[in-house]
């Protein structure tokens, strides 16, 4: 009895293991555009396949990509190649296809056809759903995954070491760049087609990702959006900080936008095309409306751009990915050009103020966010809160001194404060509308850094004064170095 059950389990393993070499081994005949037989599996590597259609707009725009993937001598160890299949989910005809690829006006790598019916029974035994597809399959010919989407070469060389990485989580660098620790901004400025392809063009923009933000409902289809679902076309922009400000984005969002129009840009209408600025971090708020009431003074109108936390994003279709360059001719608002224009120059705000964009005087991401882009760090995140030597603060910036030892205090609100600064000359005192709030924002005089807020709830007997300050924008001159490093003058305020 043991005997036959083990042969009846020995017969079905067969059998399942016969039907999985039969999904992965073709029984398909493949040619080449000149009509060859082709051969799919060959040197003795494992095979990726690009499975692709003429009809696929993300399919062609990576084209170009996939053969230099090809020639790359790091990929080496991998075939690559890459199948259509002629008159099979909406392919065109063989002799039509032969025809439209031997037109093309750029490098494409080669590609094989599978030839009948059969070949649309094999990709539909492998699993595949949709285009682009990709296939790895061992030195055998077994099919070892699936995997939809796009892949880069940095995503394809993690696959030759690990061919069950889960590559679509791997880093993606720009050539010459290492990973950055990346910010995001979302922004809508009517039809995201040319929003995107502006941003891609900005040095420091990591990514630029188009979608549909702040709706009524989840995951909505294009349809779903122009039927009134509430989203706005939008952009999400990653960028690398230390490359680019926040600042400057925004002066570029700004540069190819009409903020004074209600849901409308160029010749697009509806609450879609509507623009706004969605955030992520409530620190950046101040920011974002700085600029705001900055360009607010170009116009006579009032600007509408709405100003809101991200509730919600969701990407948008395939064929709407880098969709001007898949279709160079097509509309759009936006002069993309502009992209590869200089902002104009601002008037400097002091002698000490320069443009860190390029020279950050040694500033790390976090100082120059704090200072320069009116940032604040955690509450009780900062050394600084706690110290209590005797010495004079500085601004990281300029290192021009700002607070004295000897009038710090333990408030307990998380931040180093105050009771007043070594000089009232020292730092500058502006009203701050920010966060729907009214406060007094403290500044440095020489280098208009942005140190924190002042606020009247401090101890009484020293004048009722807290001064809230960022440690990020602060150096510490403990009094013992005070004259080696050129600040002896101060010392009668810390002794």
């Amino acid at each position: 009895m043991m005997k036959r059950i083990r042969l009846i389990f020995g017969v079905w393993l067969w059998l399942l293991g016969a039907m999985f070499v039969q999904a992965s081994q073709p029984k398909v005949r493949f040619v080449d555009l000149d009509g060859n037989a082709a051969t799919l599996f060959a040197n003795d590597k494992p095979t990726l396949v690009k499975f692709w259609a003429s009809w696929c707009p993300q399919c062609l725009s990576e084209l170009e990509e996939t053969e230099q993937m090809r020639q790359n001598p790091k990929l080496s160890a991998l075939n690559i190649i890459t199948v259509a299949t002629p008159s099979f989910w909406g392919e065109k005809s063989q002799a039509d296809f032969i025809a439209w690829y031997k037109g093309l006006d750029f490098a494409a790598p080669p590609v094989l056809l599978g030839q009948g019916a059969q070949a649309g029974q094999w990709l539909k035994a492998l699993g595949l759903r949709g285009y682009p597809t990709w296939g790895l399959f061992d030195k055998q010919g077994e099919l070892v995954r699936l995997i939809t989407g796009h892949l880069n070469a940095e995503q394809v060389s993690v696959l030759i070491d690990n061919p069950n990485a889960e590559v679509h989580s791997v880093s993606v660098t720009k050539k010459g760049e290492s990973a950055v620790e990346k910010k995001t901004i979302y922004l809508a400025g009517g039809c995201f087609w040319g929003l995107e392809a502006y941003f891609e063009r900005i040095d420091g923009v990591v990514d630029a990702v188009s979608g549909y933000a702040n709706g009524h409902t989840q995951n909505p289809s294009y349809q779903d959006v122009i039927a009134g679902s509430g989203h706005a076309e939008t952009v999400r922009v990653d960028y690398d900080p230390s490359k680019v400000s926040l600042h400057d984005i925004l002066r570029r969002y700004f540069r190819v936008i009409d903020p004074t129009s209600v849901n409308k840009q160029g010749n697009d209408r509806g609450v879609q095309y509507r623009t706004g600025i969605y955030y992520t971090d409530e620190a950046e708020r101040a920011q974002i409306e700085q600029d705001i009431t900055h360009e607010q003074s170009k116009y006579r109108k009032p600007i509408v751009v709405e100003v809101q936390p991200l509730r919600q994003f969701f990407e948008a279709e395939d064929y709407h990915q880098d969709y001007l360059r898949k279709n160079p001719n097509g509309y759009c608002h936006i002069d993309v050009s502009l992209a590869d224009k200089p902002l104009e120059a601002e008037k400097p705000q002091s002698a000490v103020k320069k443009d860190y964009r390029e020279q950050k005087l040694g500033l790390t991401d976090r100082q120059f966010y704090v200072t320069q882009q009116n940032g604040t760090e955690r509450a009780f995140s900062h050394a600084y809160d706690h110290l209590f030597e005797p010495g004079i603060y500085v601004d990281i910036v300029s290192g021009e001194p700002l607070f004295s030892s000897r009038d710090k205090y333990d408030s307990g609100c998380g931040w180093p404060s105050f009771t007043r600064p070594i000089a009232q000359s020292a730092v500058v005192e502006k009203v701050d509308h920010s966060f729907n709030m009214t406060r007094t924002e403290v500044r440095s005089h020489d280098a208009d850094s942005h140190l924190g807020h002042v606020f009247p709830d401090g101890p009484q007997d020293k004048g009722g004064l807290r001064y809230c300050i960022n440690g990020t924008a602060l150096k510490f001159i403990p009094l013992a170095e005070m004259d080696a490093q050129g600040y002896g003058e101060w010392k009668s305020a810390v002794e």
